[in-house]
Formats: C-alpha cells, sequence, structure tokens
C-alpha cells in the first residue's frame, strides 16, 4: 500500500523531496524514511530526542503537517544546506563597496538555497551627484541587473535556480522606471518587484494630491499621487508586476515593532522581514483534517487542530537551532527573534468537503474561524515553549502586546504572553505551497481556490516517449470516493470561474488572524477594464490586506492553462521550430543553410564569429551545429570546446532553449560590459544573445525571454489565447501563476518554492 493519494505526489517526492546518493541511488526508501529523516533531525534540539521524534513523525504522517520544502529536502541529510525559506539581506549601503558586498552576501544566501528580498530604495537615484569621482549615480535599477546576473548565475541547493524580491518605496526618485521595467521582457527576470505603498501615499490618491519624490532630503520630482499610482496599476494590468505592499500596515501590525522596522520581503511576499530577517516555513494540511466530507457534520476536530499545531511550532522552533545559515548575522537574527511562518494548505478543498464555496460570506467566515483557531493553539504552544526554554531573546512584555497583532488576540492569549513570555516573536505565515500541496495529493495550495477540478498530464518515459495520466484535485477525488459518478455541486467552483472581489474577501479573512503576510494570486479574467481591475488594488486596501497580487492573462503575460475542454479548439501549429525527441542525433545533410555573425567584445582586441547552421524538418528549420572562431588564440580552446558541446547538443534535437538561458546566466567575475543599451554580464552571455537572436530569426523562438513556439509533445487539452510560458525544468506548458510564482503543475518546478 502506498501513502500517496496520486501518482503525481509520488512523482514530486521522488523527484524534489527523497534523499538520494549523488548518483541517483536512493536513501530514503519510502516516503514514511523521508517523515522518519525529518522528524530525527528537528527532535535533536530536545533533551529527549527519541520521545520527541515519535510525536513528530505522527504530524508528519499522512501529510497532515507539510514543512516547507527546504527542510523537507534538506532535514537529516547532513548537507550544506539552509532548512530556512526566506531571507531578507542588509540594508543595502548608498556605497559602491557597501553594494558589493551585499551582492556577495546574495550569492551565498542563494548557494545555499534561500530565496531572498532586497530593498533598493536606499541607493541614490540616477542622475545624483557622487561625490569625489564628478560622476552622476546609475540608479538602483542598474545595480539590479547585476543582481539579476549574479542570481541567473547561483545553482541554488536542489538544483534550483534562486528566487529575488526587489522594493523600492512609492517616494524614491527612481520609481517610475522601477515601475515599468518589467515591460521590457528580458530584462531583471530573477526578480519579482512590489511597491511599497505608504499610508500617507493612499491618502494622497484618494485625496487626488501631489505627491513628493525624494532622496535625503532633496525632492527630485512633484507628481499626483493619482496619476503614479495608475502607473503602477497599468504595469501590473499590463505585466502582472509590480506587485503592492502596504508597508506601514505591516510596521504597525508588527509583533515587533518595537525592535526593527521592515521595508522588504521575501520572493512571494508572505515574510516580510528586517535586514538579515530570516524564516522558516510549514504548513497545516487542512484537506487531510475534515472529517464526515461532504456530509450534514463535515468539519474540523479543533481539538485535533490545536495539538497537531503545538506539535507542528515546537518542530518549527527547533530548526532555528537545527538548520544550517548562509550568513552569522543571519543566525543571528533568527535565534534573538526565533520567527517561524506556520500557515495552511489544502484550505479550498477543505471548505468544499465542508459544503461552502470559496468566496462567498459563510467560507470567508469559516476561514477566519479556522486562522483563528490556529492563531490561538500556535501562541499558546508558543507560551508554553517559553514556559520549558524561555522567551525570545529580545522579548519585552509592554511593547511586544501594543503591537496591532497582539492587540485583536483574545484576552487569555494576552495574559499568558504578559505572564511567561512567548518563545517566537512571530508564528504565522500563508507560504506559496505549490510544489508541496502536489507532494500531499494535489491538495488545493494555500489560501488559494481549486484552480482546476483536473487536468491531463504528461509524464516523460525512460525511453523518450509521453505517457498522459489525469491529475485531480483532492477534494474531487474525495467526492468520486464518497458520491460516485454523482454530478459536482454548485458550490465546487476554480480559479478560472471566481470572481477577483471573491479572492481578496478571502486574503482579507485569512489576514485578520495571520501575524506575517499572505502569499496569494489574484487571478483576474482577460478582459476586465482598467477601472475595475484598479478596484481590485482598493478593496484589498480597504479590507486591511497587507499586499496585493493580480495576474491577468494576456498577450504579454501568457495565457492561463484551460482544461476539460474538447480537443478540436487546440490551435494549430504554428510556423516555427520543432521539437524533436529522440535518443539517436540527427543525420547532417550535405548542405545546410545558416548565418553567421559578428560579435565585437569591447575588452577584446579581435572579434568573434558565431556561424550557426540549421536542418529543416517537416518544413520547419531548426538548429543543428554552431562554429565559434576568433583570431584571438586565447580564445582557442573555450571556443573549440563550446563548439563542440553546443552542436552536439543541437544535433540530439528536442528543446535546445536552455543553451541559451545556461549561456546568458554565465556571470564573469571581472565584469561584463554594456552593449546595445543592455548590460551583458560575460563574453560566453553575449554568445547566448547570438545563439537567441539566430533562433528567433528562424521562428524557433518567440522572441526574447520568451520560451520555444511550438512542442508538439506537451499537447495541451486547450488554451484559451496566446501559449504561456513553457516550464524551463520539464518543457510542458504548465506553467501557472500560483501565489505569486509561476509553478509547473507537471513537474513541480517553481523558481520560488
Amino acid at each position: 500500500m502506498t501513502r500517496f493519494a496520486a501518482p503525481i505526489a509520488e512523482a514530486i517526492w521522488d523527484m524534489k523531496y527523497r534523499l538520494k546518493e549523488a548518483d541517483g541511488t536512493a536513501i530514503d526508501g519510502t516516503v514514511e524514511d523521508t517523515w522518519r529523516r525529518i522528524a530525527r533531525a528537528v527532535a535533536q534540539a530536545e533533551a529527549e530526542p527519541e520521545a520527541w521524534e515519535e510525536r513528530f513523525y505522527r504530524a508528519l504522517e499522512d501529510f497532515r503537517f507539510l514543512p516547507a520544502g527546504r527542510i523537507t529536502a534538506g532535514a537529516g541529510t547532513g548537507r550544506a544546506v539552509t532548512l530556512f525559506n526566506c531571507f531578507v539581506m542588509g540594508t543595502i549601503p548608498d556605497s559602491m563597496s557597501g553594494i558589493f558586498e551585499g551582492l556577495r552576501e546574495a550569492a551565498l544566501t542563494m548557494q545555499q538555497g534561500g530565496g531572498i528580498g532586497y530593498d533598493f530604495s536606499t541607493i541614490r537615484p540616477k542622475g545624483a551627484l557622487v561625490e569625489g569621482v564628478a560622476a552622476d549615480a546609475s540608479g538602483p535599477l542598474s545595480f539590479m541587473d547585476v543582481w539579476d546576473a549574479m542570481c541567473r548565475t547561483i545553482m541554488s541547493a536542489g538544483s534550483r535556480r534562486g528566487a529575488m524580491m526587489a522594493t523600492m518605496r512609492c517616494d524614491h526618485p527612481d520609481v517610475e522606471e522601477f515601475i515599468a521595467v518589467k515591460g521590457d521582457a528580458a530584462r531583471l527576470r530573477m526578480f519579482n518587484l512590489s511597491v511599497l505603498v505608504t499610508d500617507d501615499f493612499m491618502e494622497a490618491v484618494k485625496a487626488d494630491g501631489p505627491w513628493e519624490l525624494v532622496f535625503g532630503d532633496k525632492v527630485y520630482k512633484t507628481v499626483q499621487a493619482r496619476d503614479l499610482w495608475n502607473r503602477i496599476m497599468r504595469a501590473t494590468y499590463d505585466f502582472a508586476e509590480p506587485g503592492v505592499i502596504f508597508i506601514d500596515r505591516i510596521n504597525t501590525a508588527n509583533n515587533l515593532h518595537y525592535a526593527e522596522t521592515i521595508a522588504a520581503t521575501n520572493p512571494c511576499g508572505e515574510q516580510p522581514l528586517p535586514p538579515y530577517g530570516a524564516c522558516l516555513l510549514g504548513s497545516i494540511n487542512l484537506a487531510r483534517l475534515v472529517t464526515e466530507p461532504f456530509e450534514d457534520g463535515a468539519g474540523i476536530d479543533e481539538a485535533a487542530l490545536a495539538e497537531l499545531v503545538a506539535t507542528a511550532v515546537r518542530m518549527m522552533d527547533n530548526v532555528v537551532d537545527v538548520s544550517k545559515f548562509p550568513l552569522p548575522e543571519q543566525r543571528a537574527e533568527a535565534q534573538a527573534k526565533r520567527r517561524i511562518g506556520l500557515g495552511v494548505t489544502g484550505l479550498a478543498d477543505a471548505l468544499l468537503m465542508c459544503g461552502l464555496r470559496y468566496g462567498d460570506d459563510a467560507a470567508a467566515a469559516q476561514c477566519e474561524a479556522w486562522m483563528k483557531a490556529i492563531a490561538r493553539a500556535a501562541y499558546l504552544a508558543s507560551v508554553d515553549l517559553a514556559k520549558e526554554k524561555g522567551a525570545f531573546p529580545l522579548f519585552e512584555a509592554e511593547p511586544y502586546l501594543q503591537s496591532g497583532m497582539m492587540q485583536a488576540m483574545d484576552e487569555d492569549v494576552r495574559a499568558a504572553v504578559a505572564e511567561h513570555g512567548i518563545r517566537n516573536a512571530l508564528l504565522t505565515s500563508v507560504a506559496p505551497t505549490g510544489t508541496i500541496s502536489l507532494y500531499a495529493g494535489n491538495v488545493s495550495s494555500g489560501i488559494e481556490p481549486v484552480f482546476a477540478y483536473s487536468y491531463t498530464r504528461k509524464v516523460l518515459q525512460k525511453d523518450g516517449s509521453r505517457t498522459e495520466e489525469e491529475v485531480v484535485d483532492y477534494a474531487v477525488q474525495m467526492w468520486r470516493e464518497t458520491k460516485g459518478d454523482a454530478e459536482l455541486p454548485e458550490y465546487f467552483v476554480n480559479a478560472q470561474t471566481l470572481e477577483p472581489q471573491a479572492h481578496v474577501k478571502m486574503q482579507a479573512a485569512a489576514q485578520k488572524w495571520v501575524d506575517s503576510s499572505i502569499s496569494k494570486t489574484i487571478n483576474v479574467p482577460a478582459d476586465i477594464g482598467f477601472e475595475a481591475f484598479k478596484e481590485v488594488y482598493m478593496q484589498a486596501w480597504d479590507t486591511g490586506c497587507k499586499g496585493c497580487t493580480t495576474y491577468r492573462p494576456n498577450d504579454i503575460t501568457g495565457s492561463v492553462l484551460s482544461v476539460g475542454a474538447s480537443e478540436d479548439k487546440v490551435p494549430m501549429p504554428v510556423e516555427g521550430g520543432e521539437v524533436v525527441y529522440m535518443s539517436e542525433p540527427l543525420d547532417r545533410p550535405a548542405e545546410l543553410e545558416g548565418a553567421t555573425y559578428k560579435l565585437k567584445w569591447p575588452d577584446s582586441s579581435h572579434a568573434i564569429y558565431v556561424t550557426v547552421n540549421d536542418i529543416v524538418l517537416d518544413g520547419r528549420r531548426r538548429p543543428f551545429e554552431v562554429f565559434i572562431n576568433s583570431k584571438n588564440m586565447e580564445h582557442f580552446a573555450w571556443t573549440v570546446a563550446l563548439t563542440r558541446m553546443i552542436s552536439a547538443v543541437f544535433r540530439r534535437g528536442g528543446d535546445v532553449s536552455f543553451v541559451v538561458e545556461e549561456l546568458k546566466a554565465v556571470f564573469d567575475p571581472r565584469g561584463g560590459a554594456w552593449m546595445n543599451g543592455k548590460y551583458i554580464p560575460s563574453m560566453l552571455a553575449a554568445i547566448g544573445g547570438v545563439l537567441e537572436n539566430h533562433m528567433i530569426n528562424i521562428g524557433f523562438l518567440e522572441g526574447e525571454g520568451l520560451g520555444l513556439k511550438e512542442d508538439p509533445t506537451a499537447n495541451v487539452v486547450s488554451l484559451d489565447g496566446p501559449r504561456g510560458p513553457a516550464c524551463p525544468s520539464c518543457g510542458s506548458y504548465d506553467m501557472r501563476k500560483v501565489e505569486g510564482c509561476l509553478t509547473c503543475a507537471s513537474c513541480g518546478h517553481s523558481k520560488c518554492a
């Protein structure tokens, strides 16, 4: 018997979380071995580790408590990885040496697998005087380009690229450029962007008043607040970024308002953190806790929920002590405040099993009740830990109890904290759970609605062929098992049909009892009007949310996968690069068509010439071989090696666009160069750009930074409008915007997971 509720769950475990030797030999024989490994590792912080190991194992059993992916993959492995998901780096000094020291710290953090956030508001604006060198500043966005190149170069733990969040205050002189930057599809691809919106700014927007853009004591420009707000809204309407973070609301509610100021968040936004702040994540799987699903008495046993929450809090508190940290400053910050981020997943499925329609008043009330029960249990459990192990070192009862969050707490919780202190400064957060929700049997992720009742997944077999399997939402599968072929009730709704206001209502209901923040994507229809779109953000502000992120499918962002439609709606293949999957190299014809490109690197005395020859298959053109030549003999060895390796890859067929991505990600520590108005991080990256342009010219790629034009092996059920991006890991077109991150439903790949 298997513990997995669906084949995709076992596949995710095997790919992402199963402990293996370097050669791929499995160490975790079963998922029970994985649970045992995690339980044993976090129990090492206990005085009686064996007893606690059993309790921790029972919490993990049957996917009831889901530690975040970093913990599940890394705990007990002995590997040099951090178990923390979320980091905000130190304040960036407004100096060249300080900026590049920050870059070094970011690289070290991502090397261990942490996603990071940065506030770039501290860097002087473009054009400002740089004293002592008689030059003008290049501005924060130019340095963000360098961070972006670094991020694409560093391979995070678990074979995953790092993810970053960049924030900028709404009163920074370069905020207008920051707002518009994602209009360039090739720029800052490794960043999520959010504007830090203040209470004063929102008041000015509502009053249609003036707004000053300031750095230091100097006012650089005065704009109308509503005009700037409209620019933010238009950018996110068109490009899905930047998000909006209501930063004053975050600082007012923060339990640690007396000890820190927050100006940035982790990549998905659920963890607002101070400089060098660190937080770990875990989720209670509500879908596994519903008793009598789809019956009149369906519900969650709050006593059982409280017990599970208490065990989860203890486990997560132990992770603070057993985890490695990339930087000593991060360790010190984590141990001084002992932040944890306990959240939920499977909320929408649990609501369905209780007969509630996501987004209705009754569902919002139930969501609020469950989140309050979790918050109460978590805070009381942390008080008990404080009695046993001591409060977090920076605890001060009076200011702690005066925070916005604690003033809303029940009086018995406040009294317990006042008397005994509390072990963890903050305890709750709703994280993206795109991958662990698949691992738990395809439960709905976080507090998101069900994305789709079912969809067809393409599974790549060892022989190169692909088979189809149906992936069914957990609640829908439960309905089938209990009700047979009975039609789904009217209260079954999904993200494709839900009105945006319902999303906001559920986020606001959950936020009341979450002391950090919530990672949530509000799906809006492609044809929503701009004024209606803006109302979504204003509703989020008016109802107490700490931030807002939307996703509107369009020609730029790509469309959301539509499931269940008829086969005759699949678009016909377009002219362009055919993708061929095979194990033997393609035969070379006697003659090939191609093109030669001249590349002049600024610091090189000789030009490099790149020749790309193409093969035509089934009337479509694709790259077949590359020749790289230079008169500079210092280049001879690596150009020959690169020629042979790239040509060998091209001749194997398949999705070869990753060659472009890998070359463009190479970062030269000696520095890159500006070419045609863009910063290129290395000569190899420039060659990658040449190959990318050639692939665009022959129709193999849609455009710069975009995925393949056609993949005949990824036969999606149907698509409404333009095709979305291909998954960089498995190549399927199942990438979905989930809680601020593009996540692949086929393989679980996510740059932010």
